[in-house]
């Protein structure tokens, strides 16, 4: 059975049984603790942990996961792959138990004709929640009584295994757990308690029926008491099932990831053999070829749902992929480009299921090509940088310290495993551990942040109760002021009776015409007043969908948590914001229009007289095409385009071509803001101008890279735009007058100006080093003799650039003649010491190495520096101590000699 065809089952059977069948969310999660979506079951977090009320009492999906945590055991093993799709079927607060443990049942085991997927029922195992006193009596009587299971293959296992929370206050309760016995050729019997790869986890079905409280770690936590409502959330592997049911070793050789395999395998010349056993001369390359298949599949779906390479967060996950399947493909001799060999059969296989990966696939290769290209030209950097230090290595100790390592992969992004290749090649070794303690503080750095971040997402309980199934109804498309009851003053994560004078406080009303901050619109500001009190607010977030949350200031009276308020926007700042906004759309449009429907947006924020937008682009915009981008959305501005907001079902908006942000998640219903017809057609929740003419004018600002594969505009709109034009008349208008000529002339005549200065610059620069030259004479005659070295030791002074003391160097250096002789100088470059210094082949041979030289000095100027034995320049900080420095190299010279 295909993978596409068990997904088609999986659907069809709950479907069948009341089942609201729910589209995959994108990998981009939309909560802001997660990175990715890491499990079936992330969308519905807001439903069952009661932040949104369902749409729906019962759903089934089929989602796209990512997981990165155990990236470096992909390929070791026939369970670990960074991309999987999560078979699932949700209750909220509807079936439970005595419905759901059956049903999966019948569909493991009812024959593949008959809409299951004909698993053999004697090769089925099960494990029930069983801890101390505590046990799932219930899931083990209906596993038994009720499906049939022998006792001996239902096992209890405690809550290590079988038990889940989300590691904080909130639903949890137990799962059980279904395996799949692969036989006696994989490992001995006994169940999944004896051998986990003999017997495979294939489905989780984890009963939500306590409330949690005190979680302090996943085994230990108190239970509060029974949830009022019951849920169900099940998970099955798909590519496990899929291993299975096709009779493959592994899930790197089910239908949708092979064929990746296969091309890797012929591209390198490496036959693949299947095994697993480390001690197999074939298990190297075997783990490699898994682990680029698997690495190629999962970049494909992340760039499919708009990540692109960065150097953080999703960004950075996505080139670690990438750059880890061209490592290993390079690791195996393959050192040309191979994703446009290997990303198309990933494609085709994975097509069936997702046919946006081949509609979209011209912009989906384009950024991992690219990205592909830059980590080519980051070895070859890397190499030189390693090759540099394994020369000093080899004078020295004879082994590349883990500093080095650590350089060439935190600066380059050159693997561990290639430096350890190279290194090995030239008989040298390198201090892993140093590596490794390295790289283990900086994941310690990062989780501290993962950490830190985590926990500005994990104390919603006073905002869960404010909002309590009810939204705060925004009334800020109709109006800018409107009275409303206070709902809650929020302190310090505590509720107010009363807020103070002077106090910064978290304010939540029934109603309120401000705009939280949603969709790169910031959130409004404004007054909010009542009686004998006047608070300002300051921003506008929404921590809860559906409850925005006024961040103010008490800035007169006192403000009790039972007032009637008047709510009142600031009507300058919101026409100012909507501006930005509705402008933000047109410069996508035009984007669109110019560059082709693959400048897909990545992300955006607009403030008032300001927007700034991030679109999928791997080259820079040329000044015509920034040019053309800027024309295009003022003539949709002076055409005074009505700007029209729809209310739609979300396939109805998608059959008319409305744009969404990927990551963002969309419900059923969604609000369309529509420009010029079918020409800017967006999902937005935002505020924006009536027609395009209130927008006034746009000016960009500029553009630039932020990160591999993604571009940034950013631009002024209406008042500022203005001032901005006129700032810039101004100045024009300065240099005319200066230059004395009329502005259309100013351009041409500093074109002018600048040419003279650059050709005065050169004739400087050439009397300089003539200046310089002439001095070389004077300088070889006052060569003094140390320890039978000849050494000129001379500042400079003022200096262009190193290069003046490098040619100056290496030109008294030949005069010097064959005997053993050094060169050191000094010189002042843009108010910072230079040093440099040569050696001649005699010199080399007494152990006179110019890189140690240059160290000893550069250390005296407060600085450092390195290079060859040959030549090697270095700098500092403190020019004063130039003749120290010269001094230093001097008394260094004559120790070694």
């Amino acid at each position: 059975m295909k993978s596409q065809d068990i997904a088609r089952t999986w659907v069809e059977f709950f479907s069948k049984r009341g089942h609201t069948p729910v589209p995959s969310a994108s990998l981009v999660s939309a909560d802001p603790s997660l990175l990715f979506t890491v499990a079936g079951m992330v969308p519905f977090i807001p439903y069952f942990t009661a932040q949104q009320e369902p749409p729906y009492s019962r759903a089934v999906s089929i989602q796209k996961c990512i997981r990165t945590a155990d990236i470096e055991e992909v390929g070791q093993t026939s369970r670990h792959g960074t991309f999987f799709q999560m078979a699932g079927n949700f209750s909220f607060g509807d079936y439970f138990k005595a419905e759901v443990i059956p049903w999966a049942w019948e569909l493991l085991t009812t024959l593949q004709d008959a809409g299951g997927f004909g698993l053999d029922p004697d090769r089925l195992w099960v494990t029930v929640y069983e801890e101390g006193d505590e046990r799932d009596d219930e899931a083990r009587r209906i596993w038994e009584d009720v499906v049939g299971v022998p006792h001996e293959r239902v096992v209890g296992t405690g809550k290590a295994d079988n038990y889940w929370n989300t590691g904080q206050p909130g639903p949890g309760g137990p799962c059980s757990e279904i395996y799949y016995d692969r036989g006696a050729e994989y490992g001995q019997e006994g169940g999944p308690a004896v051998d986990e790869t003999r017997y495979i986890e294939i489905w989780n079905l984890v009963f939500m029926q306590y409330r949690l409280s005190a979680v302090r770690s996943k085994t230990d936590f108190d239970v509060a008491g029974e949830l009022p409502k019951k849920n169900i959330d099940t998970g099955l592997g798909l590519e496990r099932l899929a291993m299975i049911l096709q009779g493959v070793e592994n899930m790197y050789e089910t239908d949708q990831v092979r064929p990746v395999l296969d091309k890797a395998s012929e591209l390198s010349g490496k036959e693949y053999t299947s095994t697993e056993d480390p001690s197999d001369p074939n298990h190297a390359n075997d783990v490699r070829l898994r682990m680029i298949a698997d690495h190629v599949r999962s970049s494909l779906m992340l760039i499919s749902d708009g990540v692109v390479p960065g150097n953080e967060g999703r960004g950075y996950v996505l080139r670690r992929l990438i750059r880890r399947a061209v490592r290993a493909m390079r690791l195996m001799g393959v050192e040309t480009a191979v994703l446009p060999e290997l990303l198309p059969a990933s494609r085709d296989a994975m097509k069936g299921v997702y046919p946006e990966v081949e509609a979209d696939f011209e912009r989906i290769s384009r950024v991992a090509y690219a990205e592909e290209r830059a980590f080519l030209r980051t070895i070859a950097s890397g190499t030189a940088r390693l090759e540099e230090a394994i020369g000093e290595a080899r004078q020295g100790t004879g082994a590349l310290s883990g500093d080095v390592a650590f350089s060439l992969h935190d600066t380059y992004g050159f693997p561990i495993d290639l430096t350890l290749e190279i290194a090995a090649e030239a008989g040298l070794s390198v201090d892993e551990g140093q590596f490794r303690s390295l790289m283990a503080e900086q994941r310690e750095r990062a989780q501290q942040d993962a950490r830190a971040k985590k926990a500005g997402h994990t104390d919603l309980t006073v905002y869960s109760k404010l909002h309590g199934g009810r939204d705060v109804r925004f009334t800020g498309y109709e109006t800018l002021s409107g009275e409303s009851p206070v709902r809650g003053i929020v302190r310090d994560g505590e509720l107010l009776d009363v807020a103070e004078q002077g106090q910064e406080i978290d304010l939540v009303l029934d109603e309120t015409p401000f705009y939280a901050e949603a969709g790169g619109q910031a959130g409004d500001v404004g007054l909010i007043t009542g009686d004998g009190f006047v608070v300002e607010v300051l921003d506008v977030q929404a921590p809860i969908r559906g409850l925005n949350v006024h961040k103010a200031i008490v800035r007169e009276g006192e403000l009790p948590a039972s007032a009637r308020v008047l709510a009142n926007v600031d009507r300058q700042r919101r026409l100012a914001g909507e501006q930005a906004h509705s402008a933000t759309h047109l410069v996508h449009a035009a984007l669109h229009e110019i560059l082709g429907p693959e400048a897909i947006q990545s992300g955006s924020f607009n403030k008032a007289g300001y927007l700034r937008f991030d679109f999928a682009w791997s080259d820079s915009l040329s000044g015509a095409a920034r040019a053309e981008v800027e024309e295009l959305a003022n003539l949709k501005i002076r055409d005074n385009h009505d700007v029209v907001t729809r209310i739609m079902s979300l396939d109805e908006a998608k059959a008319m071509g409305a744009m969404s942000l990927f990551g963002e998640k969309y419900g059923s219903t969604v609000r369309m803001v529509e420009m010029d017809g079918a020409w800017s057609r967006e999902l937005c929740g935002g505020t924006h101008v009536g027609a395009t003419s209130q927008i006034g004018t746009l000016t960009l600002l500029g553009e630039q890279s932020v990160g591999s594969g993604n571009r940034r505009v950013e631009a002024l709109v209406g008042m500022e735009a203005f001032r901005h034009g006129a700032a810039e008349r101004a100045l024009v208008s300065d240099l005319a007058e200066m230059f004395r000529v009329p502005a259309a002339q100013v351009g041409e005549r500093v074109q002018a100006t600048v040419a003279k200065l650059r050709a005065a610059e050169k004739e400087i620069e050439r009397l300089r080093r003539e200046q310089l030259a002439a001095q070389a004479a004077g300088l070889v005659a006052s060569a003094r003799d140390i320890a039978g070295v000849r050494v000129i030791a001379h500042d400079a002074g003022d200096v262009a650039a190193a290069d003046d003391l490098r040619s100056l160097a290496l030109d008294l250096r030949g005069r010097l003649g064959a005997d053993a002789a050094v060169v050191a100088l000094t010189g002042v470059a843009n108010g910072r010491p230079l040093v440099l210094v040569a050696t001649n082949e005699a010199a080399r041979g007494k152990g006179i190495k110019a890189g140690a030289l240059v160290r000893v000095a550069a250390g005296i100027l407060g600085g450092g520096g390195g290079g060859k034995d040959d030549v090697a320049q270095g700098g500092g900080q403190d020019s004063s101590k130039r003749p120290e420095a010269l001094a230093a190299v001097e008394r260094e010279i004559g120790d070694v000699a």
